[in-house]
C-alpha cells in the first residue's frame, strides 16, 4: 500500500565511438563512444519531489488502465517482475516476501487460534499465499475492489499469485469500505493490504471503515494495516491520521515495523490492532512448532519489530 506519486519511464540509448564525450537532452542521455547503440529502459519513481527510485527494468509485460487505475508489469535484471499501480509500486518477485510475511505472520502468531479471516486488498495474492499455509485457517475471505487486478497477477505474477484457487478463499469485487459494513462479530483477523490513502483506496483509511472493521471482528479479533512509512513528511502524515483513527477505537494498538527496499526509504510500518490481544504476549513455542519456513519473519523478529525508534514514537504520539 503506497502513497500515489508521478512515475516516470526514461529510455537511455549509448552510441560508442572513440570520442567519449557527453550529449545530454531532455529525456535520452546519448554517450558517443566506439561500437554499438544499446538501449536501457528505466522505471522510476518519486518518493518526493526531491528524492527518486530507479530500477533498470528489461521489458514491460503489461499495461493497461482497468476502471478503477493504471495497471503495470514490468521484467527488471535486480529484482525480477514486479508490479505498479497508478505508477507506484505494489511488490517485487524480490522482496515482496518480506511485506506478506510480516503483514501475516506477526497476528497469527499472536493468535493462533484464528479460523475466519478478511483480507482486504491484496489483488496481487501474496498475504493469500501466507495465510493458506496454515492449516488451522477454515474460510477466508477477499474483498479486492479492481478484477483486474488479479487477472494481471494470475498472468504475470505466479509467485504472489498461486494460491487464490485454494478452496478455503472466497474473492469478492467490492469496495472494502461498502463490503465491512454488513459484517457484525464476523471475523478473528482483518488484514487491509490496501493501496494508498489516494484514489481507490481512499475509503480504507477513515474512521467510519476502522470503525467498521472493530465491528466484523469477534472478541479476540485482529486488525493488521498497512501503515505507510515514517520517513518522508507526506508518508508520515498519512501514517499519523490512520494511527489516530485507529487508536480511538481500539484498546489495544500497536505499530511494528520492517525494512522493504523497494519502497519509500525501505522503513515500513504495520499497524496492529485488537480488543484484547496483546502481540507480544504470544506463544512462541507454538508457532514454531508449527514448522512454517520463512525468509523473513521468525519469532524474535517478531518481538524486536514492535521495538521502535524514537522518533515514530514521538510521530505516534503526536498524532492529531
Amino acid at each position: 500500500g503506497r502513497v500515489s506519486r508521478p512515475v516516470q519511464l526514461y529510455k537511455y540509448f549509448v552510441k560508442q565511438n572513440s570520442v567519449g564525450a557527453d550529449s545530454i537532452s531532455a529525456r535520452f542521455n546519448i554517450i558517443q563512444t566506439e561500437r554499438r547503440i544499446l538501449m536501457e529502459l528505466w522505471y522510476s519513481e518519486m518518493h518526493t519531489k526531491d528524492v527518486k527510485m530507479s530500477i533498470r527494468i528489461d521489458k514491460q509485460l503489461c499495461s493497461e488502465q482497468s476502471e478503477f487505475q493504471r495497471i503495470d508489469v514490468f521484467e527488471s535484471p535486480e529484482f525480477g517482475r514486479f508490479l505498479t499501480l497508478d505508477g507506484i509500486m505494489m511488490l517485487t518477485e524480490k522482496d515482496e516476501f518480506i511485506y506478506h510475511e510480516m503483514i501475516t505472520h506477526v497476528p497469527m502468531a499472536s493468535n493462533p487460534d484464528i479460523k475466519k479471516v478478511l483480507v482486504i486488498g491484496a489483488g496481487d495474492g501474496g498475504t493469500i499465499r501466507e495465510l493458506t499455509r496454515y492449516e488451522s485457517i477454515e474460510h477466508i475471505d477477499m474483498v479486492e475492489i479492481d478484477e483486474r487486478v488479479v487477472e494481471v497477477s494470475k498472468q504475470y505474477l505466479p509467485q504472489t499469485a498461486c494460491r487464490l484457487d485454494d478452496p478455503r478463499v472466497h474473492i469478492f469485487y467490492d469496495d472494502g469500505l461498502r463490503f465491512v459494513r454488513r459484517k457484525h462479530n464476523e471475523y478473528d483477523l482483518i488484514i487491509v493490504d490496501s493501496t494508498d490513502p489516494f484514489g481507490p483506496g481512499e475509503g480504507l483509511f477513515t474512521s467510519e471503515f476502522y470503525g467498521n472493521c472493530y465491528d466484523a471482528l469477534t472478541e479476540n479479533g485482529i486488525l493488521v494495516n498497512q501503515h505507510e512509512s515514517p520517513y518522508y513528511p507526506d508518508d508520515a502524515k498519512a501514517m499519523q491520521r490512520a494511527h489516530k483513527r485507529i487508536r480511538e477505537l481500539f484498546p489495544i494498538c500497536g505499530v511494528y515495523q520492517a525494512h522493504i527496499p523497494t519502497y519509500p526509504s525501505g522503513h515500513w510500518l504495520f499497524g496492529f490492532a485488537s480488543k484484547t490481544v496483546r502481540p507480544l504476549g504470544f506463544d512462541a513455542d507454538r508457532w514454531n512448532a508449527l514448522g512454517i519456513k520463512t525468509r523473513y519473519y521468525n519469532t524474535e523478529l517478531h518481538k524486536g519489530s514492535f521495538a521502535i525508534p524514537n522518533y515514530v514514537k514521538e510521530l505516534l504520539d503526536n498524532a492529531v
